[in-house]
């Protein structure tokens, strides 16, 4: 069994545990799976566990509901080094050793972890480079995030940062424009350019980007909608954005 150090939190669900097995940024100390879990994928996982002499119990699913404090675990969860983030130069010298421009999001004060492991899962898709987001007074790379986000969060660069308007400016100076999603925005999305060094900035779920953050943006986009609504949910228009500048930089017309 590998030694535990320092803190660790346990993973619950199949897509998490297994992406976290995969992408290899934790160390995973010990597997448990419900001993009433024969399916294929459960099976995947227990080879994979062991492809990396990753220590496999076999418990009664009342020992993973108390382990998982009664998540939905799906017979499957793990004894994990916490999530470790990156930072916002790493990631910034990994765009420059690349041939395309960058392409950064920027997470503003978002409370959910659904939300948050939506356009975690998203921006993968996207072609996202980095995430940015706060790392006080809001949610935070967790088990619940990496759950929502069907393991995705494991493979992302996600950059936990004191000061998103430092960030910002930091960006700037090497040469990103930098667009915040508002609702009022006076850009509407499919008009903007949202090709080279680009960072998005998307709103938490109730106040949106804070004032000062917004006034540090390049221009604001907004989307156009129908009557009848006031806003889009947070990760959903997050999601429409980052492919509206994947289609743009992959010069689909």
């Amino acid at each position: 069994m590998k030694k535990k150090t320092g803190k660790q939190e346990v993973l619950s669900g199949i897509h998490s545990v297994f992406e976290a097995l995969k992408a290899g940024k934790r160390e995973v100390y010990q597997l448990f799976v419900s001993q009433d879990r024969t399916l294929s994928r459960v099976k995947s996982i227990i080879a994979e566990a062991e492809k990396r002499n990753v220590p496999v119990a076999f418990k009664e699913t009342a020992f993973l509901d108390k382990a998982t404090q009664f998540a939905r675990h799906q017979g499957v969860a793990a004894n994990v080094s916490p999530f470790s983030g990156g930072n916002t130069a790493t990631v910034l010298k990994k765009i420059e050793s690349g041939a395309c421009p960058g392409f950064l999001l920027i997470i503003e004060s978002l409370e959910d972890p659904h939300n948050f492991g939506a356009l975690i899962r998203t921006a993968l898709c996207a072609g996202v480079d980095g995430i940015m987001v706060p790392k006080d007074r809001a949610v935070t790379p967790s088990p619940s995030v990496s759950r929502a986000s069907a393991g995705a969060m494991e493979h992302a660069d996600i950059c936990l940062v004191t000061n998103t308007v430092s960030v910002i400016k930091q960006l700037k100076q090497k040469g990103f424009w930098v667009a915040g999603l508002d609702a009022a925005g006076e850009t509407p999305l499919f008009h903007a350019d949202l090709t080279g060094n680009l960072a998005l900035v998307v709103g938490g779920e109730h106040k949106g980007i804070r004032p000062l953050v917004k006034s540090q943006c390049d221009f604001v986009v907004s989307l156009p909608q129908e009557k009848g609504v006031t806003s889009l949910n947070a990760s959903v228009a997050g999601g429409i954005a980052m492919y509206e500048a994947l289609r743009q930089r992959s010069g689909v017309t």
